[in-house]
């Protein structure tokens, strides 16, 4: 059975901030008079509403009697509208990849390519915060979705193309600045130095952004590669 379009791609999320608009409007138009489509995809909205709220309030393995709770669906529905829970956070991986994306694709201020790497660190700190908790259920639920996984990879992809896109052909042809970069700029270092150093937000751009600094101001010209070590 074909899957409707993404629900991220027609339903736009609001201030993420609060948990209680962590929602999906409903735009998608139904065809012609069919009442019963307009109806099936406005219980898809609130079910997929119910698991983003869900997450946003810090349950991060919803259940799918939860879920239908919260949307004030029955059971029967969740599972009528998605078949498994995997394509249910098909749903909300896509509406992360969205939103994120939105942040990070805005134009930069900085005139030089330096200024932008270190905007890029404010840029993800933004998008990073915002939709923690949905990267943090993706971490969960990743190991028992090969389309999580893959979707990460592409997710991950994305994010290091944006790096790459910033530098110059001198340091995107240096591979140990590029994969230092990336490693420092993911979310994994972001939520390593929030939730477990416990730094605040600040401080956390502060860290990054020192460790950061100096590679951009290193001499490009002296490395490239791996060097020996292979």
């Amino acid at each position: 059975m074909a899957r409707n379009p993404p629900l991220c791609h027609d339903y736009g999320m609001n201030d993420l901030g609060k948990a209680s608009q962590y929602r999906l409007r409903a735009t998608w138009a139904a065809q012609g008079s069919d009442g019963r489509k307009h109806r099936s995809q406005k219980s898809q909205a609130l079910i997929v509403n119910a698991l983003l709220e869900l997450i946003a309030q810090g349950n991060l393995e919803p259940s799918a009697d939860q879920i239908a709770e919260h949307a004030k669906v029955g059971r029967r529905s969740v599972f009528r509208h998605f078949k498994d829970m995997d394509t249910l956070y098909r749903e909300m991986h896509e509406s992360i990849a969205v939103s994120l994306g939105a942040i990070v694709e805005q134009p930069f201020q900085a005139a030089d390519w330096r200024g932008r790497i270190l905007e890029l660190v404010d840029r993800r700190a933004l998008g990073f915060e915002k939709l923690k908790p949905f990267l943090r259920a993706g971490q969960i639920h990743r190991h028992r979705s090969s389309y999580l996984k893959t979707s990460h990879a592409q997710f991950v992809a994305m994010l290091r193309g944006i790096l790459v896109g910033l530098l110059p052909k001198s340091a995107a042809e240096d591979a140990v600045l590029v994969e230092t970069l990336d490693m420092l700029l993911s979310f994994e270092t972001w939520s390593r130095l929030r939730d477990v150093q416990g730094l605040s937000v600040t401080k956390s751009k502060r860290v990054l952004k020192h460790a950061i600094e100096p590679l951009l101001s290193d001499d490009l010209s002296r490395r490239r590669g791996w060097g020996e070590g292979g």
